[in-house]
C-alpha cells in the first residue's frame, strides 16, 4: 500500500478498546440482540420466483431490445440505472422503490402493467423481498441473450511482440497490449516489501518470515532474481503451500472435518488425500481424475457429496449433486437451474443435468421437473458430445472413468480455462472470466485466459507452474487498485491491475498466530477412530507436516473463523464475501477468541523481556512489512509501557511493559486496513 494510504497509529486508537470493560458493559451483547431482533427478508429464490414475474409483467417492454422510458431489465446493473424516472429499485429499501409503486398502483396513468394482468398480492410480496434482500441476481444471468459463444477446445494464441523497453513476460505482452487498446496505463510497480507481503500471503498464505524480507532487500541482487529466488522458496516449501491451498480446495470440494453428514456417516472426508495431493504437487489431470473415479475411497467423498436425513427435492440426491459439483468445479457450468427444468441463465437442459448424473447413478434414475416425476428414465451421458460420450450401458465404475477421460480430454479447453481463471481470480482479485463460476460468460481478455491454459497444459498440468508464471509478471508485481471485484458487469468492465484483496479467515488467523505463538498443538484432518484394539493409528497430515506449526485450514472452525467468512462448506463455495459484516466487527472488537488470542499473545510477548523499541518495530515489520512511524512509535511506546495494576512487579521488570498495553498494540495494528489487506 503506499505510504500515502497507510493508516496511522494514533493513541485514541487504543482507547477504542477495551476487553475488560467491554466485556463488563455487555455492549457486544446488546447489539447482537438488536441483530437478532430484525427480521431478515424472507428468502426470495431469483431464477425460479423473480424471473418469471419480471419476465411475464415486465420483459415485453423492458427487455432484449426494448427499453421503454430508458429502462432495461437486461442485467441487474442496467435495472439499478434505472430510466428516464431514474431508479426503480432500491436495494434492501423496497419501500423507497419505485417499481413497487408502480405495480401497485390503482392510478392507471403511471400503473404497471399498462397493460394486462396485475400482479397478484404473493408476486408483490415476492418482489418486495426480493428487493428487501438487496435484489440477489443469479451470477452470468441476462434477459436478453449472450451473443458471446464460449469456445470448448483448447487455443494456443499468438504472443504479441514485446514493446521496446517493455516486458517480455508472456502474460505482461498480453496485457501491455490490452491496456493499450483500452487508454489505461501500466500501474505503478510495488516496492520490495509489498511485494514480499503479498506473494507470500498468495502462495503460502503466510506473512513473510525475516529471512524473506532480509532477501527481498539484498543488495547483492537485481530485483528480478531476488523476487525469483523468494518465489522459489515459497513454492517449494510444500507443507506451507499445502497448508495454504487446502483452504482453495476444501471450499471448492465440499470438504470439512465436521458438520452435516459428518456424524451420521452421510458424507466423507477427502482430508488425508487432498492433503497429500498438494503436498506432491499432483498435475491437475490426475488430480481430477482421482476425484471423479476414485481409484481408491480416500478420494471418493467429492463426487458421493452429502446424503441429507430426511425427505429432500429431487435436485439435492446425491445424483445430482454429482452432476452439479463436476460442472461447476471442474467446467464453471451452473447446473444447478438445469437440475430442476431448462435453465433460465444459460442453454443447459435438464436432460443433460440429468445426463451427467446418471453418469454416477448406480440405480434407475428417473427425471424430475420442478420436484415432480416426469416418467421418463435418465440415460448417462456427457455434455460435450463432439469430444466423445459415456457408454450408459457400462457399470459405473467404467461410466466415470470415462467420464474423467472426457473432462481432461486434450481436446476440452473447458477444463484448462476454468482453473486457470480461478487461480488468476485468488491472485489478482477478479477473474479473466466473471463470475468464475460463469465459464459461459466472455472473457475480459480471450488470448490471456487461454495462453494460459495452453501454458497449463503444455507444462504436464503442473498448477504450481501456472502460479508462478502469474506472480513472476510485471502486472502482478504491480500496485493494486482499491474497488470491489465486483464492480461493474463483464461487458463493462476494464482490467486496471490488480485489485486489492482482504485476508481469508485462515490468513487471518494464521498471521495471529504466526505473531504472538499461539497455534494450538494438534490438528484434526485425518483423525481416524481409535479401533477395539491396539493404539490410534497415526495421522498422515500430521506424520507429512512433521514439527511444522499448526494452520487454521487444519483445525475445526470456531466463531471467529465463521464470522470471518470460512464457510460451512455443504455446498461449493468459490468465491468469499469480501465485505466487512457487523458480525465481524463485533467478533473482531469485543469477541472472546480474538481477546484470547490477544491476551496470550501479550502474555507470551512480555515474557521474553524483549526492549519496548525491538517489540514495536519487529510487530510493524513482520505485521506490515514496513517499520512504525515516529508518531506511531511514540503512541506505541507510551501504550506498551503504561501502568498496568494487573501486572506482577516480575513481569513489569522488563521496562515496565504492560500486559494489557501490549494486548491493545497488538489489537490495533491488527484491525489496520493495511494488515487485513493483501495490497
Amino acid at each position: 500500500m503506499p505510504a500515502a494510504e497507510q493508516t496511522p497509529i494514533h493513541r485514541s486508537a487504543f482507547r477504542v478498546r477495551s476487553p475488560r470493560t467491554l466485556h463488563s458493559s455487555g455492549v457486544a451483547a446488546l447489539v447482537l440482540l438488536a441483530m437478532l431482533l430484525v427480521p431478515p427478508a424472507s428468502a426470495v429464490d431469483f431464477a425460479h420466483e423473480v424471473v418469471p414475474i419480471l419476465r411475464q409483467h415486465c420483459g415485453e417492454c423492458h427487455t432484449g431490445n426494448s427499453a421503454q422510458g430508458a429502462l432495461s431489465m437486461n442485467t441487474r446493473e442496467l435495472l439499478l440505472k434505472g430510466g428516464e424516472q431514474g431508479a426503480v429499485i432500491v436495494p434492501k429499501d423496497a419501500a423507497a422503490s419505485r417499481l413497487l409503486e408502480l405495480v401497485t398502483t390503482t392510478d392507471e396513468s403511471i400503473q404497471m402493467p399498462p397493460e394486462g394482468p396485475r400482479l397478484t398480492d404473493q408476486q408483490v410480496a415476492t418482489l418486495r423481498n426480493w428487493i428487501d434482500a438487496g435484489g440477489p441476481w443469479e451470477a452470468g444471468f441476462r434477459f436478453d441473450p449472450e451473443t458471446y459463444e464460449v469456445p470448448l477446445r483448447p487455443r494456443s494464441p499468438e504472443l504479441p511482440a514485446a514493446r521496446e523497453g517493455q516486458s517480455e513476460h508472456p502474460i505482461d505482452r498480453i496485457v501491455d497490449r490490452y491496456l493499450l487498446e483500452h487508454e489505461v496505463p501500466w500501474p505503478t510497480p510495488l516496492d520490495d516489501a509489498t511485494f514480499v507481503r503479498r506473494v507470500s500471503l498468495d502462495l503460502v498464505g503466510l506473512l513473510p518470515s525475516d529471512e524473506l524480507l532480509d532477501l527481498a532487500t539484498d543488495p547483492k541482487l537485481s530485483t528480478t532474481d531476488r523476487r525469483a529466488q523468494i518465489i522459489d522458496r515459497l513454492l517449494a516449501d510444500k507443507v506451507a503451500y499445502a497448508d495454504h491451498w487446502l483452504t482453495f480446495w476444501n471450499d471448492l470440494l465440499r470438504n470439512d472435518y465436521v458438520g452435516t453428514g459428518y456424524i451420521d456417516g452421510g458424507r466423507k472426508q477427502i482430508s488425508e488425500w487432498l492433503y497429500n495431493a498438494l503436498a506432491t504437487n499432483m498435475p491437475y489431470d490426475q488430480f481430477t481424475r482421482q476425484l471423479i473415479a476414485p481409484p481408491t475411497p480416500d478420494s471418493a467423498g467429492f463426487i458421493a457429496g452429502i446424503k441429507w436425513r430426511g425427505g429432500v427435492n429431487a435436485s439435492q440426491v446425491r445424483e445430482i449433486q454429482f452432476s452439479q459439483n463436476v460442472s461447476q468445479v471442474f467446467l464453471g457450468i451452473n447446473m444447478k437451474c438445469a437440475s430442476c427444468h431448462d435453465s433460465f441463465i444459460d442453454n443447459w437442459t435438464l436432460e443433460q443435468a440429468y445426463g451427467l448424473a446418471a453418469v454416477y447413478s448406480q440405480r434407475p434414475l428417473e427425471i424430475h421437473r420442478c420436484d415432480k416425476p416426469t416418467g421418463q428414465q435418465a440415460a448417462a451421458a456427457w455434455i460435450f458430445p463432439e469430444l466423445g460420450n459415456v457408454d450408459p450401458d457400462a457399470a459405473q465404475p467404467e461410466r466415470l472413468r470415462q467420464l474423467a477421460d472426457l473432462i481432461v480430454h486434450p481436446e476440452n479447453g473447458r477444463t484448462t480455462r476454468t482453473i486457470v481463471n480461478r487461480l488468476w481470480e485468488r491472485l489478482m482479485g477478479r477473474g479473466i472470466v466473471h463470475p468464475v463460476d460463469s465459464m459461459g460468460t466472455r472473457p475480459w481478455e480471450a488470448d490471456l485466459l487461454d495462453h494460459l491454459a495452453s501454458d497449463l497444459a503444455a507444462h504436464g498440468y503442473d498448477l504450481k507452474h501456472t502460479l508462478r508464471q502469474i506472480v513472476t509478471s510485471r502486472i502482478y508485481q504491480s500496485q493494486s487498485i482499491i474497488e470491489s471485484a465486483d464492480n461493474s458487469s463483464a461487458s463493462s468492465f476494464v482490467f486496471r491491475g490488480p485489485i486489492a484483496k482482504r485476508m481469508t479467515a485462515e490468513q487471518f488467523i494464521d498471521a495471529v498466530w504466526q505473531l504472538t505463538g499461539t497455534a494450538p498443538n494438534s490438528i484434526v484432518p485425518g483423525n481416524r477412530p481409535k479401533p477395539k484394539d491396539g493404539p490410534r493409528p497415526e495421522n498422515p497430515i500430521a506424520a507429512l507436516r512433521g514439527d511444522a506449526t499448526v494452520r487454521a485450514s487444519l483445525v475445526v472452525s470456531d466463531l471467529l473463523m465463521r464470522s470471518l467468512g470460512r464457510p460451512n462448506r455443504e455446498q461449493v463455495v468459490t468465491t468469499r464475501p469480501a465485505d466487512l459484516s457487523t458480525l465481524q466487527a463485533i467478533d473482531l472488537t469485543n469477541g472472546p477468541e480474538l481477546s484470547a488470542l490477544l491476551q496470550q499473545g501479550a502474555e507470551r510477548i512480555v515474557a521474553t523481556k524483549k526492549p519496548a523499541d525491538k517489540l514495536i518495530g519487529g510487530l510493524f515489520l513482520n505485521s506490515l512489512s514496513r517499520t512504525p512511524t515516529s508518531a506511531e512509535q511514540a503512541a506505541a511506546l507510551a501504550i506498551v509501557q503504561r501502568e498496568d495494576e494487573s501486572q506482577s512487579e516480575t513481569n513489569n521488570a522488563s521496562e515496565n511493559l504492560s500486559v494489557s498495553g501490549v494486548e491493545d498494540l497488538l489489537w490495533a495494528v491488527w484491525m489496520l486496513p493495511e494488515f487485513q489487506i493483501v495490497r
